[in-house]
């Protein structure tokens, strides 16, 4: 359907209440994280490691960290931004059933919101591929720069995985760490990659929160993968109106009932004062 400026038929789904967000990276570029797929989408210059390349490597995994322990910097400094924040103001008055985020950046629950499903988990987290068990991303950032201490490398444009661009011969000298826990294990962030499966009962919980909601409300996601596009399909084939706000054309607008195109924090910030909850 056609986009739209007018947030007056989105304010009268949403103040019914019952809704259910479902947010991608288009959210959090105003707090200074690049997107994939928008207008200046980092997939068009940036190829994302893989979950094979990952696993498959040991280059892999030391370009992967290398790259992620500079870009680490970046999104740690990120603040939420004025479309998070309407968010958590939103949540706070009871009109949301909850939040699924494509997103692995935590902005949502720095700003304030709860009840927050991560569908692709975050960086935050790390955990150990051996004995699976998970760590707090700060403990293994002070292992990587004990084991690197003259690793001085300039970070390039950061990616929303956190990772930067560094050229060949830095990431060469960079020395991984294993598992405190095992003393073995190959440690990955606690997200998904490319390539790599949403864990079911992840999935599975999301597609019960769809089937509890009045409204499925989707913020900055052009719903290009299959990931977050499922559950828009699932609400539309169970009759749950779609409601859309991105810059740009996405994939469930053919499934849309409202479709705005408006910056993210112009278009929240000025929805929850339609609502009385700025």
């Amino acid at each position: 359907m056609p986009a739209t400026t007018s947030l007056t038929e989105l304010t009268e789904v949403v103040e019914a209440g019952n809704v259910l967000v479902l947010t991608g990276a288009g959210l959090s570029t105003e707090s200074g994280i690049p997107d994939y797929r928008g207008e200046s989408g980092t997939l068009r210059r940036h190829t994302p490691m893989t979950y094979e390349q990952f696993v498959g490597s040991v280059d892999g995994r030391r370009r992967y960290w290398a790259r992620s322990h500079l870009g680490w910097r970046t999104i740690t400094g990120a603040a939420p931004n004025a479309g998070h924040r309407a968010l958590a103001a939103l949540q706070a008055t009871g009109r949301l059933t909850g939040i699924i985020t494509q997103n692995v950046d935590g902005l949502h629950q720095a700003a304030g919101a709860r009840e927050v499903t991560e569908l692709h988990g975050s960086l935050s987290r790390v955990i150990c591929l051996g004995c699976r068990a998970t760590s707090d991303r700060v403990e293994l950032e002070h292992r990587l720069r004990a084991a690197n201490p003259d690793f001085t490398a300039a970070a390039g444009a950061v990616n929303p995985d956190g990772d930067v661009e560094l050229a060949e011969h830095q990431v060469r000298r960079f020395r991984l760490v294993d598992c405190e826990v095992c003393g073995s294990g190959v440690l990955k962030p606690d997200v998904v990659f490319f390539g790599e499966g949403v864990p079911r009962d992840r999935v599975d919980h999301c597609y019960r929160l769809v089937d509890s909601a009045e409204a499925l409300l989707v913020l900055g996601s052009s719903l290009a993968v299959m990931s977050g596009l499922r559950f828009v399909r699932h609400a539309g084939k169970r009759g749950i109106p779609i409601l859309i706000v991105n810059r740009g054309e996405t994939r469930g607008d053919p499934l849309a009932a409202v479709r705005v195109d408006r910056p993210l924090g112009a278009a929240l910030t000025e929805l929850t004062t339609r609502l009385g909850c700025a």
